[in-house]
Formats: C-alpha cells, structure tokens, sequence
C-alpha cells in the first residue's frame, strides 16, 4: 500500500504482470496481478491515518487480507539518515487520538508484524542497502504552526516522521492481522534536503523492490 494511488498504478504496470484494476473508487487505485507466480495486490492508501485507518480497516476485515506492507515516503530528523535511505517501521509513535478508540488506559505502542520485519531486514541486507530500523513518529500534521515540533523527537532517537504508520500498526494490531511499513527517506528536516514530485512518484524502486520480496 503506496499513500499515493499512482504510485499503485506505477507497481502494477512495472512489476506486475496479468494485473487488473480492482479499484477505482474516488480514484483510490488498486490492481491485482501476479509477481513471481505469486497473487498480490496493490492499492493506495492515501494521506494520513484517517485515510489509511479506513483502507487498511476494509481491507483486514472486509477483504481477508492477511498482510498489509506499506511504502511511503517520510522526512528523516536524524542525521546520520540521507536521501533515499530506507527506513523499516519497528514501531510508530504518533501524535494522532486514532488509538483513543479502543478504550486503552494508558499509550499503546503500535509495533510491527516481527516475521514481517525479521525478512525484510535479512532481505535488505543480501541487496546492500543502506537501512536503519527502528522507530518513526506518524503525525497528523504535514505543516504544523509550532516551530521546531520534531525537537523532542529527535532527542528521543525516532528516525523519521510519515503520517499513516501508527494507524496501520493499530488496525493490524485489532484485527490479528500483519503489518510493516517501509519507508524512503525523500526529505530531510533539519538538512532542508528533498526530493523532486517525479522522484517521489515514479521512483523508490529499492523500497518498492524489497516489499514484494517479502511475499
């Protein structure tokens, strides 16, 4: 599950073959087609947890879908973390009141699927790529009024911010189900470093790459 619905569109002409669009819902693209013999699909997911909250709810629940691997992009605050590094999601913090809904007395910490996890950091290693794992922080805000919002975070060692990761690892976590997020790194914070629309569109083909040899 790329956020971006063509992105999706990009995987399934690419890397797929016999693919099908099955979706096309406020143009929420999704395909089905097989990769190395093997069934897949690939649907986007949007922007942010209340989009991904609702696809990937759908999905776990109303589709049997077992598994759910999301790529996306996400602006590292770390600095040993550049352009195009992957990062993998061990666990998303979050400043979203997504989890407010399961009626928890305390802070949840929503963690990736381990065998999901444990196979796509062996796999990155045999193809050389530069990883980091560990935590990220999904917040509901792309463009935030407080100055220097992520300082507290990156004092706390989370390596990177996205918007959806928390919500997938909490419907996962509710519904018995898998997930992991992959991420690649198209901006940096604190470096004032990005990547261009069409990078971020038509490329991360390590990330894309490593997802589907986790199936």
């Amino acid at each position: 599950m790329p956020g971006d619905p063509l992105r999706a569109k990009f995987i399934a002409e690419t890397y797929l073959t016999h693919a099908v669009c099955v979706n096309k819902v406020r143009n929420m693209l999704a395909y089905t087609g097989l990769y190395n013999g093997k069934e897949v699909s690939v649907m986007g997911a949007g922007m942010g947890i209340p989009s991904m909250g609702i696809y990937s709810y759908e999905l776990y629940h109303f589709y049997n879908v077992d598994q759910i691997i999301r790529i996306g992009s996400a602006g590292a605050i770390q600095d040993d973390i550049a352009l195009n590094d992957l990062v993998i999601a061990m666990g998303a913090c979050t400043d979203s009141n997504y989890g407010y809904q399961f009626g928890l007395q305390g802070s949840f910490a929503p963690i990736a699927d381990f065998t999901l996890l444990e196979k796509a950091v062996c796999s990155a290693r045999t193809r050389n790529l530069t990883v980091q794992t560990g935590n990220v922080l999904s917040s509901d805000m792309f463009y935030n009024d407080m100055e220097n919002i992520n300082a507290p975070w990156r004092k706390m060692g989370i390596l990177a911010v996205d918007m959806e990761t928390a919500g997938l690892y909490m419907n996962a976590a509710r519904a018995g189900k898998k997930a992991l997020c992959l991420l690649t790194i198209s901006d940096h914070l604190y470096k004032k470093e990005y990547l261009n629309a069409e990078e971020r569109q038509l490329g991360f083909s390590n990330m894309i790459e490593l997802a589907l040899s986790l199936l």
